[in-house]
């Protein structure tokens, strides 16, 4: 056997480390255990790093994790060439969609979000539920990375055959709302899951986003933390179909019960988010399992009560609504910045608007003007044919 020997570089400060030598023979192709039949050449893995319309549709209606996948990394693409089929696909899978429970759930940084939605989660799994979980993770403002660890924190849950979580970046969306959420959501819909939980960034004033995405809007909040009045704005709470007081466990459990109370009453000047649903505060513990039974008999009340009265399917259909028109916005947008007129003029617009030469509403003014519609469309169909 090969043994290892030991050197002192010329250079080296005396004392330092002894540089190893290496085993002749050896040649280092990569990190970790070779197959040898990959270097051989006998196995060549097969790859279809191209998957067709059929392929997607398929895959997805089957409930293929990894199709589905995919198919969010297809929605999610910012690629023009991608839109049209991602669409396609989407399109084809509509009829299977609109059938599962749409939860969202939000509060500040440190009330257990994570913890709570993996307890939650295994629970309905173990009831013979196949959950979906989409968390939003921030997005750095000066490097416009994400770290998308949040799975990490579901360790048992991602584990679990009837469960599927998807880390996504907010991509500097104002209140952390991935801009395909609401495509991906329904991708999941179809692929047989029947209960989706949308975890946002944390608190803030947009949640209103995630509202009109959801049918049941869920508020986290702790004890202990200086938020039990002041760090939660109204505004949020008047979005919140329940407030669940987390960690109401142990030593904190008595202080968590207080909290209730203390919610309890501020939600009597609060006018509820859902016609006909009076919002209530209750008590639940991630780590002892405590509450999360009644919490998920409430929401099946919730949808029940909601379905009887008319509000469910009123409410989905003002979300299809805000939903067209929040794609309108976008639409117009990257047609109005994708223009080639508009992007020539607008180094000149900007330096008129520095220089004091022009005021912003004068630019924007001037930007409109020469903004021709018809010609963005053109050329947005002649790049998505080019891409092709």
């Amino acid at each position: 056997m090969a043994k290892y020997t030991t050197t002192t570089p010329e250079w080296a400060v005396s004392g330092s480390s002894a540089v190893m030598s290496g085993i002749e023979g050896i040649k280092d192709t990569t990190v970790g255990n070779i197959n040898p039949d990959f270097t051989s050449g006998k196995f060549k893995p097969k790859r279809r790093m191209i998957l067709s319309e059929d392929e997607f549709v398929e895959g997805v209606s089957n409930g293929d994790r990894m199709i589905l996948s995919r198919a969010i990394t297809l929605i999610e693409s910012n690629n023009p060439k991608h839109f049209a089929k991602a669409q396609r696909v989407l399109q084809r899978l509509l009829p299977r969609t609109g059938k599962a429970l749409r939860i969202g759930i939000t509060g500040v940084p440190g009330a257990g979000k994570s913890t709570m939605i993996e307890a939650f989660g295994n629970m309905l799994c173990d009831n013979g539920h196949k959950i979906a979980v989409l968390t939003i993770d921030p997005t750095s403002s000066v490097t416009r990375g994400s770290i998308l660890g949040d799975k990490t924190r579901m360790g048992t849950l991602s584990r679990r055959p009837e469960a599927f979580i998807r880390p996504s970046p907010a991509g500097g969306t104002l209140g952390g709302v991935a801009r395909k959420s609401r495509e991906t959501m329904l991708m999941c819909e179809a692929a047989g899951y029947d209960v989706i939980i949308i975890e946002t960034v944390g608190v803030g004033q947009s949640e209103t986003t995630v509202r009109s995405m959801v049918d049941f809007f869920m508020l986290v909040v702790l004890t202990g933390a200086g938020d039990d009045l002041q760090g939660i704005k109204k505004g949020v709470m008047e979005l919140a179909d329940a407030i669940v007081v987390n960690k109401a466990d142990g030593d904190n459990l008595m202080r968590a019960k207080v909290a209730r109370g203390e919610y309890e009453r501020m939600l009597e000047f609060i006018r509820p988010a859902t016609e006909g649903w009076p919002t209530h505060a209750y008590l639940a513990s991630a780590l002892t399992k405590t509450g999360l039974p009644e919490l998920w008999e409430v929401i099946q009340l919730f949808k029940n009560k909601t379905t009887e009265s008319g509000v469910f399917q009123k409410r989905r259909d003002g979300q299809l609504l805000d939903w067209m028109h929040a794609m309108i916005d976008e639409h117009l947008h990257n047609l109005f910045f994708g223009d080639a007129v508009i992007t020539g003029r607008m180094p000149e617009i900007k330096e008129a608007v520095l220089t004091g030469v022009i005021s912003p509403t004068q630019a924007v003014a001037e930007l409109v003007k020469m903004f021709d519609v018809k010609r963005a469309v053109e050329r947005q169909v002649v790049d998505i044919f080019n891409a092709h």
